[in-house]
């Protein structure tokens, strides 16, 4: 994971982008890309061109990984701390094969 970072940040760093990955920015992006890869699924899934479904969340997880640059955040460690969260939210014993809300559960 390292390494893939490091690289999207040269690639970033090489072209004077940084000045553009305000947290506002970098949000709108993540939601701009993420209606990108919604599109694929607009008029149901029997057609959907996997490999754009691929570079959409590659865009998504992209300005994810700008945004916890920004903020310094550790990937592995916010990932590990919401999981930790939804186990407490979602026990297995009240949300399993449901999708409900936890507040419904």
């Amino acid at each position: 994971m390292k390494e893939i970072i490091a690289e999207l940040l040269k690639f970033r760093d090489e072209r004077n982008w940084k000045q553009f990955h305000t947290p506002e920015n970098l949000a709108k992006s993540i939601i701009i890309e993420a209606s990108e890869l919604l599109e694929n699924f607009q008029w149901g899934s029997e057609k959907v061109d996997v490999e754009n479904v691929k570079d959409e969340l590659a865009d998504i997880i992209a300005y994810c990984i700008y945004l916890c640059h920004e903020y310094d955040f550790n990937i592995n460690e916010i990932l590990q701390k919401k999981i930790i969260k939804n186990k407490e939210k979602y026990p297995i014993d009240k949300s399993f094969g449901k999708s409900d809300k936890y507040t419904k559960l």
